[in-house]
Parts: C-alpha cells; sequence; structure tokens
C-alpha cells in the first residue's frame, strides 16, 4: 500500500535507464560531427554505418578514434577488417546519415561514391575523407574502440554536418 504523496517505487533496471536516459541527454548537449564509415569485408561485400563517435587521437602520427557499440550487427564487418574510410558529412547529405543509421538493405545502390586504391568507398560531395588503417580494436563498455592511423587525407570547401541534442544542425556563425 502506497502512502498519499509518497513517490513510487522504482526498481533498480528502471533507475538505471533513466540515468542512461540522463546521461545521453547530458552528451547530447557537446555537438558533434557527422560522418558515414565505410569498408569492404571479409566476403568483399561493403559495409558502413552513421556515427559520431569520431575524433582525433594524435597528430604525429595522425591517429584517430571511433567507437561502435557491440551489439551493433557491423561490429564484425569492421573489427575484421584492416581499411576504412571515415566520410565527414556535408549539411546537404542528411539522407546519408539517415539511410547508413538504418537497418535499410543494399544502401551503397542508392549512393554515389568512389573506391579507394583498396577499393573502401569514399561518399561523393563530402566535407572531409580520413582514409584509415585500423592499428587496434578494444571493448570498453558497451563499446568497441577503433584506433586507426591517417594515411590519406582530404577536405572540400563544404561545412560539416553537425549533431546536436538530438537533431542535425548546420554550422553556425563565427563568434
Amino acid at each position: 500500500m502506497r502512502h498519499p504523496g509518497a513517490a513510487p517505487v522504482q526498481s533498480a533496471a528502471d533507475a538505471a535507464q533513466a540515468a542512461q536516459r540522463a546521461l545521453r541527454s547530458a552528451l547530447g548537449r557537446f555537438p558533434t560531427g557527422v560522418t558515414v564509415i565505410t569498408t569492404r569485408d571479409a566476403h568483399g561485400e561493403l559495409a558502413g554505418l552513421t556515427a559520431n563517435s569520431f575524433s582525433s587521437l594524435s597528430l604525429a602520427p595522425p591517429l584517430i578514434v571511433w567507437s561502435l557499440r557491440l551489439a551493433s550487427s557491423n561490429i564484425s564487418r569492421f573489427a575484421d577488417q584492416q581499411r576504412f574510410v571515415v566520410n565527414v558529412l556535408a549539411p546537404a547529405q542528411i539522407a546519408i546519415s539517415r539511410l547508413f543509421a538504418s537497418a535499410a538493405p543494399d544502401k551503397f545502390d542508392q549512393l554515389e561514391y568512389d573506391e579507394n586504391a583498396h577499393g573502401v568507398p569514399m561518399v561523393r560531395d563530402c566535407a572531409a575523407w580520413f582514409e584509415c588503417r585500423q592499428i587496434s580494436h578494444q571493448s570498453a563498455g558497451d563499446h568497441c574502440l577503433f584506433i586507426a592511423e591517417v594515411e590519406r587525407f582530404t577536405h572540400s570547401d563544404a561545412p560539416p554536418l553537425l549533431f546536436h541534442g538530438g537533431v542535425y544542425v548546420a554550422l553556425g556563425e563565427r563568434l
């Protein structure tokens, strides 16, 4: 029996989920770029996904890091590959971000791309491209961290697509 004015009883699982939602909301206050990371798997099939966990790690040597949920269906497709490309999307590429965040089959059939010297897709019209060689991956909590050396990179004049507070945003005015 509840006493009038008493708070409802919350299970430990409910409390943990509420804490995760609160953390996710707080992390969402930090704007990030939006990338599509592409590779060619061990069977020669193309694979790609949308990620905003991409970051610079070191300039000397040139290293980047990104993460992927361990529960992702793409985890083995990236963990088993040495080469991948980080495609930094431009504001006109929101549809590409949504496509690669979805479970849609044959995503590359709906995309204009070129291939680098290793046969890895490079999405056209991006803000930047980083051709990478994986040097390590390791589990960290519920994600896998991928660390890679940047072998080649280039960029366009397009600004990056940003993600903030759960929505896509464009780069604002210079302060």
